[in-house]
């Protein structure tokens, strides 16, 4: 006997999701696992390889598709089958099963170790952590921002429901009864697949910087200067006095424009130097200084700007090692 199946039913097994909901209705599209990735991130380029079928699906795991006039009146009606799948690829949410999901936050995880790895090291020695090492200070951290979830919770429930003792007036005055709170600090509770894992590490590494449950630092930028001796000697522009300074003497009358007076910073070589936290070579060639040494990661847009800007196309900065580091 010959079993009759529904003409519009399709039965796949094995698939990845990406759902949409548009026009009260949710729409789906059956993708072979790890493809829709791939594609959103410009690395597979075939549609073929990342739709199992080329079709849009009201409910995939029944193999019910969606009638051309629920397409129609969800998205338009000249907007053609191919637009409406490629808005569901980039628009829809990616449904994947627990394995897979599993061994993605792992993936990220350890890229994001393996990039903190390679930029932080122990200030006092300059070499690098452990792979290990970094793991345990973000879960250190991890923990200590669940905490502070749990109490900053419990604080804010306690506060919006104040409890007086009975014929106790309250006293306090406007400014006061709420807990002072301090300034926020980076915080890391763990990876995720929504962001990349380069954007992860960097929260990670400036939430390690900022909480030090390990002793760490950025590792520092190696870097070789190079200036046209011409513009070395020049005085550095000084800083526009802030315009409340301007005229702000009041009774002194003199008292404005010692503050508007601001003592320029020295010469473009004072300058570059000042940027540098270790120089290890100092040289000149022909009609050009150059200078080798070591940059904090956070001074290098500074100093790079400066170079550009005040020797008008006579000096640059060449990265030389983007990490400095001493490994065992």
């Amino acid at each position: 006997m010959v079993i009759q199946q529904p003409s519009n039913q399709i039965k796949l097994t094995n698939v990845s999701l990406v759902r949409l909901k548009k026009g009260k209705k949710r729409f789906e599209l059956a993708c072979y696992k790890n493809k829709v990735l791939e594609w959103r991130s410009g690395i597979e380029k075939d549609l073929d390889n990342v739709l199992q079928i080329p079709s849009v699906f009201l409910n995939v795991s029944k193999g019910q598709t969606a009638p051309s006039a629920e397409l129609a009146k969800a998205f338009g009606k000249d907007t053609s089958v191919d637009d409406i799948i490629l808005e569901i690829l980039r628009k829809g949410e990616l449904q994947v099963g627990e394995k897979e999901r599993t061994a993605q936050l792992e993936r990220v995880h350890n890229e994001v170790v393996s990039i903190i790895t390679s930029k932080l090291v122990d200030p006092r020695t300059k070499r690098v952590y452990t792979p290990g090492m970094i793991e345990k200070a973000l879960d250190m951290l991890s923990s200590m921002a669940h905490q502070n979830q749990q109490q900053q919770q419990h604080t804010d429930k306690t506060s919006s429901n104040p409890s007086t003792a009975p014929g106790t007036p309250s006293t306090s005055e406007p400014g006061e009864g709420k807990p002072h709170r301090p300034a926020h600090l980076p915080t890391w509770t763990g990876v995720a697949t929504t962001k990349s894992a380069k954007s992860q590490a960097l929260d990670a590494m400036k939430a390690l910087i900022a909480h030090q449950p390990i002793p760490v630092a950025r590792a520092r930028m190696r870097l070789r200067i190079t200036c046209s001796t011409n513009v070395l000697k020049q005085s550095v522009k000084a800083p526009k006095a802030p315009a409340s300074a301007e005229g702000g003497g009041g009774e002194g009358g003199g008292g404005g424009a010692n503050l508007g007076e601001h003592k320029a910073p020295g010469t473009v070589k004072d300058k570059i130097l000042s940027y540098v936290e270790q120089v290890e070579s100092q040289d000149v060639v022909g009609s050009q200084w150059e200078v080798v040494g070591f940059v904090e990661p956070g001074a290098f847009k500074g100093l790079s700007d400066f170079v550009g800007g005040e020797t008008k196309g006579q000096g640059r900065v060449e990265v030389l090692d983007m990490a400095v580091t001493h490994e065992d």
